[in-house]
């Protein structure tokens, strides 16, 4: 883990050409993170928070990186590193995988994925996407670790698994089984408003009732919401 205090950038490596990067800029500038990749990993970028932008090229090309969505990048033609700006009050958690080692999780859903066609293998691909509820969820729990240190590889491993297998998830009718408060996209947009809020006014926040009913939540749904979607407890 690197962190100068205003940055925090962490590289795990899950298992062989497998490996989790969480970037977090906690300072009031962007902060650059640049990582040498292989031509042979496929690239998944996921925004908690904040947004950030992949920059290609000298700085002739960009992509934006924004908050609740995702990209998926892989260019079997030539290495692609990684040159990640990250702005002010951000998070974002990059998946590495080599395309051998995705192929033996997925090798049996080929046909629904677009690069794993055998027609497709030699070709560059992109992808973005809006991030699910569920994903969100579990993204979360994976930059907020609470348990003990010993733990901590065996439960990233673990998220990792669980996010990748929701991220797809070819089956849309059990895509938030085990999370039906957040089925609602209202119940999440007004769990975001609540993060905004006490964000808005940290040096006078309101009570968890007031915040309830600003909502328009029951306390029990503020507080199960809010633990569900940002790992943590309102207040």
């Amino acid at each position: 883990m690197k962190n100068n205090g205003k940055s925090i950038f962490k590289d795990t490596k899950i298992e062989e050409g497998f490996f989790l990067l969480k970037f977090q800029n906690t300072g009031k500038e962007k902060q650059s993170f640049i990582k040498e990749v292989s031509n042979n990993y496929i690239q998944l970028f996921f925004c908690i928070q904040g947004d950030g932008k992949l920059v290609f090229n000298n700085g002739r090309y960009t992509i934006d990186v924004l908050e609740s969505k995702s990209l998926v990048l892989f260019n079997p033609q030539q290495n692609l590193p990684i040159n990640l700006e990250v702005a002010p009050n951000s998070k974002i958690i990059v998946i590495l995988i080599s395309i051998k080692k995705f192929h033996s999780f997925f090798s049996e859903f080929s046909k629904y994925i677009t690069f794993l066609k055998d027609e497709n293998q030699s070709k560059k691909y992109y992808s973005a996407k809006d991030l699910s509820p569920s994903e969100i969820v579990v993204l979360n729990q994976i930059f907020k670790y609470n348990l003990h240190a010993s733990l901590e590889k065996l439960y990233t491993k673990g998220k990792v698994y669980e996010l990748l297998s929701l991220y797809f998830n070819f089956s849309e009718s059990n895509d938030l089984d085990k999370c039906p408060f957040l089925e609602d996209e209202e119940n999440v947009e007004k769990i975001k408003k609540a993060k905004e809020i006490i964000i808005d006014r940290m040096a006078e926040p309101p009570s968890l009732n007031e915040l309830a009913n600003e909502i328009g939540l029951s306390l029990k749904k503020l507080k199960d919401g809010f633990k569900q979607i940002y790992g943590e407890t309102v207040f």
